[in-house]
């Protein structure tokens, strides 16, 4: 009897969930980094599958900057309570209050480049071996220069230059005293791949993924939504609007799209439709520079 051939989705779940259970098998101090975005929901599914019914061997973890959309915080804390599983909350707040660090100023202050102390903080406090994060390698092209295990050195820094060959699936978990790893499981998914399997799995997702009306302002063509944690212009174009989010970071550096896409299958013909990648289109802090986001990552960044 022939084997039933897996298609596309079956085999990024199947590299997915092998990949979780190396981390599993390979470190003796995971995390997996869980903010309440599709990306890291879609990693939660998977560790169901890969460890199921047994408990995960690691908490899930969120480096929280204080300017989270709502929508993403309270999903996050009723999905750790519907599974089961440990959440652990460390705030860049509390690290801007006890390291006295400076905030950026500005409209949109970010405070992405902080998260950093406080992720590495974190790592110490717990002595975290290993963090397992939902970077894809469509989603920008400092991303897509990292393998499956990403080594940070002991100052938490990376280095694109230094990248360990992963051939065969075979993945080298091997470091030295201080070390720390990056693991990416859905590193080979694109943005349409996890669409597609949320529709397949109906994986349950946060509302602020599908069409809604919200108050924005327009800036540089893009729509960023009004909240205590922009500063305000007198002249500043603002209006309500039917958007959606195609990625989920702070209210600060996020904008929305324009989109009447209400369900899973509106937002897959809009993917396919559009000729912009998730974060080129919506991250403002991407913009900075034009290696905005890796000298974040060789800083100590997720």
């Amino acid at each position: 009897m022939s084997e039933k051939k897996l298609d596309y989705l079956e085999q990024l779940e199947s590299e997915s969930i092998h990949i979780f259970r190396e981390v599993a098998g390979q470190f003796e101090k995971p995390a997996l980094l869980f903010s309440g975005g599709k990306d890291s929901i879609v990693l939660v599914h998977l560790a169901l599958k890969a460890f199921r019914p047994g408990k995960f061997p690691f908490p899930l973890v969120h480096i929280d900057t204080g300017h989270n959309f709502q929508e993403a915080l309270d999903f996050r804390d009723a999905l750790a309570e519907k599974i089961g599983e440990k959440l652990v909350v460390r705030s860049v707040e509390e690290t801007i209050r006890l390291k006295h660090l400076t905030e950026p100023k500005g409209k949109f202050a970010s405070r992405n480049a902080l998260q950093t102390y406080t992720l590495l903080d974190t790592i110490e406090e717990f002595k975290f071996d290993v963090l397992i994060g939902g970077a894809r390698r469509d989603e920008e092209k400092a991303r897509a220069k990292e393998r499956i295990f990403s080594v940070r050195d002991e100052f938490g820094q990376w280095n694109p230059k230094l990248q360990r060959p992963e051939l065969w699936n075979i993945y080298n978990g091997k470091i030295h005293k201080g070390e720390n790893v990056r693991a990416f499981p859905i590193s080979n998914w694109t943005e349409l791949d996890i669409w597609n399997y949320i529709r397949r799995e109906q994986i349950d997702l946060p509302s602020i993924y599908f069409a809604h009306d919200r108050e924005v302002l327009e800036h540089e063509g893009q729509f960023v939504a009004t909240s205590k944690f922009i500063q305000l212009d007198p002249d500043d174009n603002i209006s309500v609007r039917k958007v959606r989010y195609r990625t989920v970071g702070d209210m600060t550096c996020t904008a929305a799209v324009q989109s009447n896409a209400s369900t899973i299958d509106d937002i897959i013909n809009e993917i396919i439709a559009t000729k912009t990648s998730e974060r080129g289109e919506t991250r403002i802090d991407d913009k900075v520079s034009e290696a905005a986001m890796e000298d974040r990552k060789k800083n100590g960044y997720f």
